[in-house]
C-alpha cells in the first residue's frame, strides 16, 4: 500500500502541475472574450449612431434640427414631416419611379447574370476561360471611366430623360462581380445533374431553367439583394439622365431638397424621407439574410 501511495503522490503532483496553466489561461480567455465583445458592443453602436440621428432628426421641430447646439432628442417628438411626406403626390410618383427603376433593373440584371454564370461553368466551348477572365479584368476598370461614352451613345439614342439608360445595361449582363459569385456557386453543383437531363432528352435553355436556377437560390437571393441596395440607392446615374422633375427617383428627390442658398434647411423632412426610402433595405435584408450568409459561406467554402 506504501508503494502505491509513493506512486500516487508524483501522478497527483503532476496532475496540480497540468492543471496550474489551466487556471493561469481562465482568467486571459475571459479577459480576451470582454474585449471581443467591447469591440463588438463598440462597433454595433458606431454604425447603428447614423440610422439613430436620421430617425431623432426626422422627429424634431426645425428649430431644433437648425440649433447650433446639438439636440440628441427633440423635447416633444412630432411626425409633421411624415405627414407632409404622405400628404404630397409628388412623393408617391418619386416613389413608383424607384420601384419601376428598381424592380425592372434588378430582374434584367438576375436572368442575364444568370445566363452568362451558367454558359461559363456549365457548357464546354472554346475560349471559353479566356472570355471569363476578359470578364474578371472588367472589375478593374472605374464606372467613371465609362460615364462620358455612354452619355454619348444613350442621347445619340434618344434616350435622355428616359429610364432606358437605367434599366437596359442590366439585361446586358451588368456586373462581372454578380457573374463570378454565381459562376462559383454552379460550379458546386453535381455535373450528373446535367448529364441525366441530357438522356432525358433536355437541352441547355431545359437544365439552366428547371434544374440549375432552382438550386441557386441561396446565391440568386444574396445577388438579388445587393442588386436592390444599388439599383434602389442609385443616384449618381438618374442624376444624369433624368433631368424633368417627373421622372424622379427618391434619392434625387431628397437630394433636391437641400437648398445651399438658405440658412436654414428642412432637415426633418430629409431626415423623414430618408428614414422611409431606408425601410425597404432593411426589411429585405431582415427577411434575406439566411440566403445571403448561407450563399457565402457556400461559395467561400466550395468554391
Amino acid at each position: 500500500m506504501q508503494a502505491v501511495k509513493h506512486r500516487s503522490q508524483p501522478e497527483a503532483a503532476s496532475r496540480m502541475i497540468e492543471a496550474q496553466p489551466v487556471r493561469r489561461g481562465r482568467p486571459r480567455r475571459v479577459l480576451a472574450a470582454l474585449a471581443l465583445y467591447g469591440v463588438a458592443l463598440g462597433g454595433s453602436l458606431a454604425l447603428l449612431f447614423p440610422l439613430f440621428w436620421m430617425i431623432s432628426t426626422s422627429l424634431k421641430s426645425s428649430a431644433e434640427a437648425n440649433a447650433p447646439r446639438i439636440v440628441w432628442w427633440p423635447a416633444q417628438p412630432q411626425l409633421a414631416a411624415y405627414a407632409q411626406i404622405f400628404n404630397d403626390p409628388q412623393w408617391l410618383r418619386y416613389l413608383a419611379n424607384s420601384v419601376f427603376v428598381t424592380a425592372l433593373g434588378v430582374l434584367g440584371t438576375l436572368i442575364s447574370v444568370a445566363a452568362v454564370a451558367y454558359a461559363v461553368s456549365r457548357i464546354e466551348w472554346p475560349g471559353r476561360s479566356v472570355v471569363f477572365m476578359l470578364l474578371l479584368s472588367t472589375l478593374m476598370l472605374p464606372p467613371q471611366t465609362t460615364l462620358v461614352p455612354q452619355y454619348v451613345l444613350f442621347n445619340r439614342l434618344g434616350w435622355i430623360n428616359t429610364f432606358n439608360p437605367i434599366i437596359i445595361p442590366g439585361f446586358f449582363a451588368g456586373g462581372a462581380t454578380f457573374i463570378f459569385l454565381l459562376r462559383q456557386f454552379m460550379l458546386t453543383l453535381p455535373r450528373e445533374l446535367d448529364e441525366a437531363a441530357m438522356i432525358d432528352g433536355a437541352n441547355h435553355l431545359t437544365i439552366w431553367w428547371r434544374i440549375i436556377l432552382p438550386l441557386c437560390k441561396p446565391a440568386l437571393a444574396s445577388i438579388t439583394i445587393f442588386l436592390f441596395v444599388a439599383q434602389w440607392n442609385a443616384f449618381q446615374v438618374p442624376l444624369i439622365y433624368l433631368q424633368r422633375t417627373s421622372l424622379y427617383t427618391l434619392p434625387i428627390a431628397i437630394n433636391n431638397l437641400y437648398n445651399p442658398q438658405q440658412v436654414s434647411q428642412p432637415w426633418p423632412l430629409i431626415m423623414a424621407a430618408s428614414v422611409l426610402t431606408t425601410l425597404p433595405l432593411l426589411l429585405g435584408f431582415v427577411f434575406a439574410q439566411r440566403y445571403v450568409f448561407e450563399s457565402v459561406a457556400l461559395t467561400g467554402l466550395k468554391g
